[in-house]
């Protein structure tokens, strides 16, 4: 699945998204996070790094199904554009100091300096392959 330029540009930009996971138990986790596009995957992917383990990380290693939104510019008929990307996430080691620095940019501003830590974890990133992009705004067209 291929995102297209509007939603690319509300993935990038710097809004940020809720990603559910499921608990054992069945029931929702929300989280806030910052989100990025996979430049190495031709931005198919999406990726999200996370410096220590967590419920979220516990979560989709025991089952992949995730959802994100994210809002984005606009609205329509009083309700804020929004895009909702559901998808299959893994978790691989390594990296999250790199991309939360980079993602960071985004985020905070382009001077940012994150991890604010020395010698930060190796951590985790998860990566979303989406099967679904819905929502309301310009994707839906």
């Amino acid at each position: 699945m291929r995102f297209t330029p509007a939603a690319r540009a509300a993935i990038t930009s710097g809004h940020l998204a809720h990603l559910a996971t499921i608990n054992a138990d069945g029931s929702p986790h929300v989280t806030i996070v910052w989100v990025g596009i996979d430049a190495a995957d031709d931005g198919d992917t999406l990726v999200i790094g996370k410096l220590a383990e967590d419920r979220k990380v516990a979560n989709i290693r025991r089952d992949p199904r995730v959802s994100l939104s994210i809002e984005a510019e606009g609205d329509h008929l009083g309700m804020q554009h929004h895009l909702v990307i559901e998808g299959t996430a893994t978790v691989e080691p390594g990296g999250a100091p790199a991309l939360l620095g980079e993602l960071a940019k985004v985020y905070i501003g382009p001077d940012a300096d994150f991890p604010p830590m020395d010698d930060p974890p190796d951590g985790f990133i998860i990566r979303i392959t989406p099967t679904k992009v819905r929502g309301m705004g310009p994707w839906n067209d």
